[in-house]
């Protein structure tokens, strides 16, 4: 590939940068990271690295993630969180991109890293994602936790082999904070699209959810950690729909 602007937003991810930063350091032409004003070493990790480093109020995921690449100097770019880092295999598909690239994006799986193990089941697994892209062609776009790369119609889309180690939970706790946290805003978005049946989806629904990840998907041969990954997708499902019809219902109440 010609050039090549890896882009990173950041803040308090001195655990995580330096292993972001090592994984990206072969393919880079330059490293862009926007920070949130960080409270630890993070600034620090960034500069021992030479990357291009700045700093702006956090105001979502996906407008921060679009001002993090008007900083870049190419059109091909990288987008990558803090917690993600390039496998040798995809490393090397980035390397082997020609010069004059015959798509406009490139996308390629993602494996999470739940406490340690790689989970290659579930809905998890491949959870493709577009990460590299000519920034002309497109931008990221969503919501308050589903932001992803989308691309103009007419672009032409290819694949990149290796994975895309996701980092993202270190113990269970994390899991199930997390799993609280997004069901809040998932169903404040349900809840002001007036989406009927509440109760009784949230009896059906996180049945449903468990059976396909941990039978369907395969969860169950990832032994303790498929069956734990399933129920608390499951769980989520269900806080997602309790709350919803809590917001309902404190909405009629006089």
């Amino acid at each position: 590939m010609k050039k090549l602007s890896v882009v990173i937003i950041t803040f308090n991810e001195e655990k995580n940068i330096e292993r972001c930063l090592n994984s990206v350091k072969e393919v880079a032409d330059e490293i862009i990271v926007l920070d949130s004003f960080s409270t630890d070493k993070t600034a620090e990790i960034c500069k021992k690295y030479g990357v291009k480093f700045f700093q702006h109020k956090f105001d979502g995921y996906t407008s921060q993630k679009n001002r993090a690449i008007t900083f870049s100097d190419n059109n091909f770019v990288l987008s990558l969180d803090a917690d993600e880092v390039l496998s040798e295999k995809l490393i090397n598909s980035i390397k082997q991109i020609p010069e004059n690239p015959p798509f406009d994006a490139y996308n390629f799986n993602r494996l999470n890293i739940y406490c340690g193990k790689p989970i290659k089941h579930t809905s998890w697994y491949p959870d493709r994602k577009i990460r590299l892209w000519n920034k002309n062609k497109g931008k990221w776009q969503g919501d308050k936790i589903h932001e992803i790369v989308k691309v103009e119609q007419q672009a032409k889309i290819g694949f990149l082999k290796g994975n895309l180690l996701h980092y993202s939970y270190n113990t269970i706790e994390e899991h199930i904070a997390q799993a609280n946290k997004f069901s809040t805003v998932r169903a404040e978005e349900y809840f002001k699209n007036n989406k009927p049946l509440l109760l009784l989806k949230a009896v059906f629904a996180p049945q449903y959810h468990f059976v396909r990840n941990y039978f369907f998907k395969l969860g169950f041969l990832e032994g303790y950690y498929g069956f734990i990954i399933s129920a608390i997708i499951a769980f989520e499902v269900f806080l997602k729909y309790i709350k919803a019809f809590h917001l309902s219902k404190d909405r009629t109440t006089p």
